[in-house]
Formats: C-alpha cells, sequence, structure tokens
C-alpha cells in the first residue's frame, strides 16, 4: 500500500495517477477524498488528529506527505509541526517509509540565486523557519536511524489546473480573463519553475526507488531558467494575448495586503523576486534518466489543459 496525504491536492492528485505505474494499491486520504484511479482507497480523515494520522498510514509501505496547508503564517505554526510529528511516529509504528513534498523556503537568501541539496539552511521569512523546523524533524530522525525517508523539493511549480501557483494565478488568469499579467518587484531576473507533472511523476520515481531515500533531492526542473519577463512573453504568444507585463512593487504589496489577505503574506518572500533565482536539480538528473520539460512544452500544455 502507497499512501497519499493529501490525496487529491495540486500535486498530490497528479501523483496517484504516477503511482499507478509501481502498485494497484494507492490510499488517497484528506478529508473528503476522491479517486483517481479506478482502484484507488479512499480514506477520509482531519489529518490535524495524530490518531487519525496514525489510522490513516497504518498498513502502508510508503507514505507521501503532500499537504498544502492554507498560505498563513499563524496556520502554518500551528498546525505544519504537529503533522510533521504525527506522520512520522506513524510511520516509525508501522514500519513506513516517509517522502516529505517540500519547498525552498529554508535556504538562506544568498543561495537563491544558485540552489543545490547542499544550500544553507538559514530561513529570513517566518515561514521559512517553519519549513526549516519540520524539515529538520525528517532529517533528525533518519539521521538516527529511526525513520527510512526523503525529501523532494521543487521551486516555484506550474502546471495544468494549479490554482496554488503564482504563475498560474498572476500570468495565465490574467491574460485569460484580458487583464494584464503581473509580477512581483522586478521582471528581468531569472526565475525557475518547476512543472508540476515533472514533480509528481519524480516524487513516485523517489519513492519506488530504495537508494533514494535518506537524503534530499530537488526535483527535474528545466535547466535554463528564464526571466519573469520572458515567461509572460512566452504565456502571452501560446494565448495569442498582448506581451506585456505589470511589475508589483513592494509598496503596492503592503498595500494590497490591507484588503487582501493572503497578500499580507507576501512581502516577507520577496527576496525571492528580486534577485536570480535557481533551482539546480542536476543530482536527480545524473541519477535518473529523465526527461524533464522545457517551459515552452510545458506552457503549451498548462494553456491546452487547463479549465
Amino acid at each position: 500500500m502507497q499512501t497519499i496525504l493529501g490525496g487529491n491536492g495540486t500535486i498530490g492528485s497528479v501523483l496517484a495517477k504516477e503511482l499507478a505505474a509501481y502498485t494497484d494499491r494507492i490510499r488517497l486520504v484528506s478529508r473528503n477524498p476522491k479517486k483517481i484511479n479506478v482502484s484507488d482507497e479512499l480514506f477520509a480523515a482531519d489529518l490535524s488528529d495524530a490518531t487519525q494520522v496514525e489510522k490513516a498510514i497504518e498498513g502502508s509501505a510508503v507514505v507521501y506527505l503532500l499537504i498544502g496547508f492554507d498560505y498563513n503564517i499563524k496556520v502554518w505554526r500551528e498546525k505544519w509541526p504537529k503533522l510533521m510529528r504525527a506522520t512520522i511516529d506513524a510511520c516509525k509504528k508501522h514500519n513506513a517509509k516517509l517522502v516529505f513534498f517540500d519547498n525552498v523556503y529554508m535556504y538562506d537568501q544568498a543561495e537563491i540565486a544558485h540552489m543545490t541539496e547542499e544550500a544553507a539552511i538559514n530561513p529570513t521569512s517566518k515561514k521559512g523557519k517553519v519549513r526549516k523546523e519540520v524539515a529538520e524533524m525528517l532529517l533528525n530522525e533518519v539521521r538516527s536511524g529511526k525513520l527510512t525517508g526523503l525529501i523532494a523539493r521543487s521551486a516555484d511549480f506550474y502546471g495544468p489546473d494549479n490554482d496554488k501557483s503564482i504563475l498560474n494565478e498572476l500570468v495565465y488568469k490574467n491574460i485569460k480573463k484580458g487583464k494584464k499579467p503581473n509580477w512581483f518587484m522586478n521582471a528581468d531576473k531569472k526565475h525557475s519553475f518547476t512543472y508540476t507533472p515533472d514533480a509528481a511523476k519524480a516524487t513516485a520515481l523517489l519513492g519506488n526507488t530504495n537508494d533514494a531515500y535518506n537524503q534530499v533531492w530537488h526535483l527535474p526542473t528545466d535547466k535554463s531558467p528564464v526571466t519573469g519577463r520572458e515567461m509572460v512573453s512566452m504565456f502571452a504568444k501560446e494565448m495569442n494575448a498582448k506581451d506585456n507585463v505589470f511589475v508589483l512593487p513592494m509598496w503596492l504589496l503592503k498595500l494590497m495586503g490591507l484588503f487582501v489577505p493572503i497578500m499580507k503574506e507576501m512581502p516577507e518572500m520577496m527576496y525571492q523576486y528580486d534577485r536570480d533565482y535557481f533551482f539546480d536539480s542536476s543530482k536527480f538528473d545524473k541519477r535518473f534518466n529523465f526527461k524533464t520539460t522545457r517551459y515552452q512544452q510545458g506552457i503549451k500544455e498548462t494553456v491546452q489543459k487547463s479549465k
């Protein structure tokens, strides 16, 4: 049995399809799970309850932690450490391997220009400190030999029907509505994006590769990063729209935060947009024979497949 905690989320739903290549026993866990594959087992659970987490994991050989909490620091501080602790404890109890889908918030901002798995861990944001805490919980258990687990890290991501992606929200959806696409801080800085179908396929591969465990992996990402302006241009061309972009400065983000809750969460993360942001997945590329989707193709598929 391979179990996805957050089975119907942005990555979880695509991961479920990919896992079908490895097993016909897939359990999807969420408050209201829905089948992705015909043979999926559905397990409704409140994952803020450690007892329900334990029951959801029972009988699993591999567990994928893909929960996406509301983008709110209070929620993250309250829920992430509790969920990670409950998941680790349950995996240890039931001898299950743990795959944690992570982001790059815990890296030192000086590393953003070229991030590898060896990048210094020194978060400057409140959200980054939470991500550091939960990642260290997992890695400490791995180092102690009490848990078999791995961390699969993604850059900012994009892809079809992805409402968790800044790129989809600010660029694709704005163009679709006839509005000018937006970008944060500086549209002339390079910025890597991981394509969600690639991320899901690679996560399934890692979870089913024995020697991939007990380490951190960067998920496969186009190695030729483009600037925000170039990314917008590719979307505009694919959508037959005018090629222009409106850059949101810090003062405007803070002003918007007075009226739009999620925008209040954004200023502390702007260090990822005021400089080049390159996500290096060379380690994965060298280990696996994997064809990473180039931006042009990923954007074409995002436009064609999104509803």
